[in-house]
């Protein structure tokens, strides 16, 4: 039986576009306690962690390039504390976003003390840096950060730096990237499947392969998924949605996957922003991939 620990990261200040603060409440709204439950676990919400909102926070400069970074640092190192706790109890962090700022903590806080890692499933490589950014914005930097690429407030979170190391890291589902963070890429040791590999050699194979390396060497791996991962048609409320993405079933087999692997220590799930949702749909569909990788089947 599992034991779960559910945080909420009620931020926005990461992203470009207003409304994924309220991601948690729409995937707790789906009944999220009650069905983790359902499966056999073990479940404790543990409420949001208080969070900077832009309405109370100093405005950036305009063209800044590390756009609201001193409040996002400080919750992100909130939350990897909060995040080091569960893991020292036994227990599975799942962590409700919020923009995808908020796993520079999460991941940091999965890390200490072992060897992590690290499966990024989203739509963006997030590997920018006030370099290479073009807007500024720190949802767009956490794989940089958590491989030691970026601000020292960002890339120590673990107690040290790189949190993740470069050749622990599986990106997949990628499509969208900016042309200096593609360069970056290419010399960064990281492995990247973009939506042509899955595409050609099919989720299953692809899945296989990332879980494989970031099981080398590691004590397990922390699992960051970005719902704009997904076809827009299959998850409407994403702040940044990227046409030509994966689908319900191609997510759903991955987090299968995922869970018969039986190495997944923390989970965060990332960008569903209800301002733009259909119905709820995209917290609904976030809330089913959560119960397939805890072990949820068909028969």
């Amino acid at each position: 039986m599992h034991e779960l620990a559910i945080i909420g990261v009620p931020i926005d200040l990461g992203a470009g576009r207003r409304g994924v603060d309220m991601g948690p409440s729409a995937m707790r709204y789906t009944g999220l306690h009650a069905r983790l439950e359902a499966l056999g676990c073990h479940v404790r919400d543990l409420g949001n962690l208080p969070a900077p909102m832009v309405e109370t926070s100093a405005p950036p400069p305009p063209g800044a390039k590390l756009r609201y970074l001193e409040p996002i640092a400080a919750l992100c190192a909130a939350l990897a504390n909060a995040v080091a706790g569960c893991v020292e109890q036994g227990q599975i962090p799942i962590v409700l976003g919020g923009d995808h700022s908020l796993s520079i903590g999460s991941v940091s806080g999965s890390a200490r003390n072992r060897t992590l890692g690290l499966i990024w499933i989203d739509a963006h490589a997030d590997f920018n840096t006030a370099e290479t950014t073009p807007s500024g914005n720190i949802h767009g930097m956490s794989v940089a950060a958590l491989t030691g690429r970026g601000h020292p407030l960002l890339t120590g979170l673990a107690g040290r730096t790189p949190a993740v190391r470069p050749e622990h890291v599986a990106l997949v589902g990628v499509r969208d990237l900016d042309h200096l963070e593609r360069e970056a890429l290419r010399g960064s040791g990281i492995h990247v499947f973009t939506m042509h590999e899955v595409d050609r050699r099919g989720m299953a194979a692809v899945i296989d392969e990332a879980s494989q390396i970031v099981a080398r060497g590691t004590d397990g791996f922390h699992l960051s998924f970005d719902l704009d991962v997904l076809d827009p048609r299959e998850a409407p409320g994403v702040g940044t949605p990227v046409s030509g993405g994966i689908s319900r079933r191609e997510a759903h087999l991955a987090m299968e996957i995922l869970a018969q692997s039986g190495g997944m220590r923390s989970l965060d799930l990332v960008e569903v922003n209800p301002i733009l949702d259909e119905r709820n749909a995209t917290a609904e569909l976030a809330v089913e991939l959560v119960l397939s990788a805890l072990g949820k089947r068909i028969l």
